[in-house]
């Protein structure tokens, strides 16, 4: 027996149709509300006639069969269509100013951003005729806007009305559409006379240039016929497999563009090394209710059925800047604008409060390697989840699933940085568990992100005894930063504030197994926690949602209490942004200096220790060249000082 109908906010008038595939019919001229935090149900097909109206600011499930449908009828019992339909059945937003607040999983958390969801399951493609209107509202991503498009058969050019724009077929105009080959690793053109949902799965990975676009100030109404959920999964297989990037990415796409200027991957520090730019699976949300990315990597029997084992990590499209454009047309990207989830411990580590998906949201996997024949199965369907919150393994599966208290072995501390007003401008992660590796790996490190030199707070690569390891200070510094939980245990990882002017306190946020420890709580499930100590402080304990003021540029941070405080001898060398890197478009390497620097003396040394390049008050405003020759096969040693003498020494291995 079918179940029907059982909670709703306020109902104006609803009646059941005696009909094969349509189980609840609203009828012309009858308004149903559906308010905040309710849960609808439906057993069978739905049905909206006329100017019949369905507002939904909470939750509406439709669980139907083969023979159901979902439908929006005019009076004379035609389908609407995407251009002379829609306002039938309504997602609102509930506080659309409040569109770039993620909810928290911190205890007691009340979600601050809240919205009409829509679960459908079961029903065919063909079935689902009705038109919904999509209230939508997005953080502004830059030049490009990253999206999902969770309609079926709905023409590009709608979207010109629709989000108050009008879109070309023009290439690096910021008024085309784009959609992303993950086999291919291009973005390509995607034609205002294409159909989103045909042809290409429905969890294509979208941009839209961002020319006169706002969808961060103006709620915008998005029309279509929603995507079913039969069929809604992909094999991870084969993404940048046959593709030669070229020497240090300089090879050519189908567009004539290197693959340097817009690939970029974070979850590999050595850049355009073999897993660099390979397997990334760039994913819209293909549905109207939320994704949550938690369980991916789980086998629990509670899972999602989906246990990513190969995957290395998440990224996620949320701050301003996400993609830009550069001076040549190209696209390129910035590390500053992402959120990264790691899963390589066993537990999420890192954004773990970014893992919900919004409607109409977008992702990007990245895996370890290729599992060929082997390769796993990503079932969108069962990711959808109506709460604001992620659950853990220890609930069971379901749609309406939320979030209980988990213990585990994954310990994270979070040092978020705040401005003047108490406003987060920057945050960084140091996780320990017992399988971490401390120090430098190339392929062992599964948890690190990388950051950009133009990032303002982060933590350095540590020495296995400890502080910052020189060998790597000016080659990147880290997002989120793993140690081996038994052999680095009260020993410090260096974090350093780039910017005093802006951040002004820090707050902490602690995390074990990806589940927040109470308020004001210091000690894990271990028996061991968190410690901080200021450049002339003494260490202290770090309490989940302590604030305390900056006090200095540089901190350290431990796992386990120190036994003293007498820290290694490369302790005294400052960390710095300023890097040395290869610069495929001029195929030499070039320094690439902190923000704060104005001036800098630049020596570079061969391995004999002859001095074959010197330069004085050099202008940091843009690279400096080392203008070596490519010919030869040597080392170099580049010494790098500031006017006001911080040092970065590094090495060029050709």
């Amino acid at each position: 027996m079918r179940k029907s109908l059982f909670a709703i906010g306020l109902l104006t008038a609803i009646c059941s149709v005696q009909a094969q595939n349509v189980l609840i019919h609203v009828d012309d001229a009858a308004t149903t509300y559906v308010s905040k935090g309710t849960l609808v149900y439906s057993g069978g097909g739905l049905q909206m006639r006329g100017t019949g109206v369905i507002e939904n600011h909470g939750n509406f499930m439709i669980q139907g069969s083969s023979s159901d449908s979902f439908k929006t009828i005019t009076t004379g019992n035609v389908d609407k269509t995407e251009t002379n339909g829609g306002g039938n059945f309504i997602n609102k937003l509930n506080e659309p100013a409040a569109v770039g607040t993620y909810n928290t999983n911190l205890p007691s958390a009340i979600p601050a951003y809240t919205y009409g969801q829509l679960f459908i399951a079961g029903i065919p493609q063909d079935n689902i005729t009705g038109i919904v209107d999509q209230e939508f509202r997005a953080v502004n991503h830059g030049t490009y806007q990253q999206i999902g498009m969770p309609f079926y058969n709905k023409t590009a050019s709608t979207l010109s009305t629709e989000l108050g724009k009008v879109f070309t077929n023009t290439r690096y105009s910021k008024n085309e559409i784009l959609w992303n080959d993950n086999i291919n690793v291009v973005p390509k053109n995607f034609g205002i006379g294409y159909k989103f949902g045909v042809g290409l799965d429905g969890f294509a990975y979208y941009m839209l240039g961002g020319l006169g676009l706002d969808v961060t100030n103006t709620t915008r109404i998005v029309k279509g016929r929603p995507l079913t959920d039969i069929g809604a999964s992909t094999t991870l297989q084969g993404a940048g497999l046959n593709v030669n990037f070229g020497v240090n990415g300089n090879a050519l796409n189908q567009y004539n563009e290197k693959y340097y200027s817009y690939l970029q991957d974070e979850f590999v520090t050595t850049l355009w090394s073999a897993n660099y730019g390979k397997n990334l699976y760039q994913f819209g949300n293909p549905f109207l209710t939320n994704l949550d990315l938690s369980q991916i990597a789980t086998n629990e029997a509670n899972g999602d059925g989906i246990n990513l084992t190969n995957i290395q990590g998440v990224r996620l499209e949320i701050s301003p800047n996400a993609v830009q454009t550069s001076s040549a047309g190209t696209l390129t990207s910035g590390g500053a604008a992402y959120k990264f989830i790691t899963f390589s411990a066993g537990v999420p580590t890192g954004d773990v409060n970014y893992m919900m998906v919004r409607p109409m949201g977008t992702f990007v996997i990245k895996l370890n390697s290729d599992l060929g024949a082997a390769a796993q199965q990503l079932n969108f369907s069962n990711l959808r989840r109506f709460n604001y919150y992620t659950r853990d393994s220890g609930t069971s599966y379901s749609v309406t699933a939320s979030k209980n208290t988990n213990t585990g072995t994954v310990k994270q501390l979070g040092v978020i940085g705040l401005d003047a007003n108490g406003n987060e401008v920057a945050r960084t992660y140091y996780v320990v568990y017992p399988d971490g590796t401390t120090g430098y790996s190339l392929t062992q490190a599964k948890t690190q992100v990388t950051l950009d030199t133009t990032d303002i707070l982060g933590t350095y690569e540590e020495s296995p005894t400890g502080g910052a390891d020189s060998n790597y200070l000016g080659q990147y510094w880290l997002y989120i930063n793993e140690a081996n939980e038994n052999n680095f245990k009260g020993k410090n990882i260096k974090m350093k504030n780039f910017d005093l002017n802006t951040i002004k306190s820090y707050k902490f946020e602690i995390l074990e197994n990806a589940s927040p420890v109470n308020n004001g709580v210091h000690l894990l499930s271990s028996g061991t926690g968190f410690y901080y100590k200021s450049q002339n402080g003494t260490v202290q304990p770090a309490l989940q949602g302590a604030v305390i003021p900056v006090n200095g540029a540089e901190y350290d941070l431990y796992y386990g209490e120190p036994s003293n405080i007498v820290l290694a001898t490369n302790e005294t060398k400052s960390p710095s942004r300023t890097v040395v890197v290869y610069n495929p478009g001029i195929e030499n390497y070039v320094v690439r200096f902190d923000p704060n620097w104005k001036k800098a003396d630049i020596e570079v040394y061969d391995m004999s220790g002859k001095l074959v390049i010197t330069k004085k008050a050099v202008n940091t405003s843009t690279d400096f060249i080392i203008e070596l020759d490519s010919k030869l096969k040597n080392s170099y040693v580049v010494k790098v000082v500031s006017d006001k003498g911080e040092t970065v020494n590094t090495k060029i291995l050709k």
